[in-house]
């Protein structure tokens, strides 16, 4: 089981899939390694669609919520269907064919508070650091970027005329275009002004520097601090009010399905109300 389970993690780095996603499997498969050593289960083959649903519940005992648990399905579920075609084993029957996945109740998730993005927005400076700090935060708000999409950008994939974005480093390694209005254009040539056109990253932010700077400017400005993301699901949520159809919302941030965007749309009462009377 442990020499398949390092099968499919090389096949997964062959096929040249995101580091995040490596370690995604890596981190969530560990856990279904351990219970099988536990079980002593010690081949692909032994695993039955019972022993998956004790796995299950064993998880649940064990104090993984059901995201968690769902994200372990999915791991495993990849895993044994990887090993199915990998095999092709003549009267080996795939057992995660024959169990459901957790159920996972699929509340809103919070967006950004446009008020508090004001009061960040008031807070840079009009130096160079100030220009590239409001610069990030509107990108983040026009674009629905994620926030490893952001640090990945170069300023050969900006536009600054136009305001036409090439997001090249998109989850599951997939591009798509997304576009900046009138405000945040304007933000973004101040800062390339600034910065100079020199090729290299947009921003020259990775990651925990992305993050440092928006706890920073929270500081500042007296304000709870929003998460990264958040800034994502502001984007959708003020799309979708400005009247913005679900399948071209869809595209702008790059989702497989509409089901994930579902969790992007915490609507309010004069949301509905709104629509109700259109």
């Amino acid at each position: 089981l442990n020499r398949w389970l390092e099968a499919f993690l090389l096949d997964r780095r062959a096929q040249n899939a995101a580091a995040g996603t490596v370690k995604f499997y890596t981190k969530k498969l560990t856990h279904f390694a351990s219970w099988c050593e536990a079980q002593q289960i010690a081949t692909v083959t032994q695993v039955t669609p019972d022993s998956l649903r004790r796995f299950m519940l064993w998880l649940s005992e064990t104090g993984h919520n059901p995201g968690g648990q769902h994200a372990i399905y999915r791991a495993v579920k990849a895993f044994l269907l990887w090993f199915e075609r990998e095999l092709e084993l003549e009267g080996w029957k795939n057992p995660i064919r024959k169990v459901k996945p957790p159920r996972v109740q699929l509340e809103p998730l919070e967006p950004a508070d446009l008020n508090i993005v004001k009061k960040l927005l008031d807070v840079c400076e009009r130096d160079k650091l100030g220009e590239r700090d409001k610069a990030v935060f509107y990108t983040l708000l026009d674009t629905g970027a994620r926030a490893a999409e952001l640090c990945a950008l170069t300023v050969a994939d900006v536009d600054a005329v136009t305001g036409q974005i090439e997001v090249r480093c998109g989850k599951g390694r997939k591009s798509r275009t997304v576009f900046l209005g009138k405000a945040a254009r304007r933000a973004l040539r101040s800062w390339l002004n600034r910065r100079g056109n020199k090729p290299g990253s947009l921003f020259g932010l990775e990651y925990d520097g992305l993050r440092s700077m928006v706890a920073r400017r929270s500081t500042q400005a007296k304000v709870v601090r929003p998460t990264l993301h958040a800034f994502r699901r502001a984007f959708a949520l003020n799309m979708l009010r400005a009247g913005v159809d679900l399948y071209s919302l869809q595209e702008l941030m790059g989702h497989a399905d509409l089901q994930v965007l579902r969790r992007y749309l915490k609507l309010l009462p004069e949301d509905l109300r709104a629509a109700h009377a259109r």
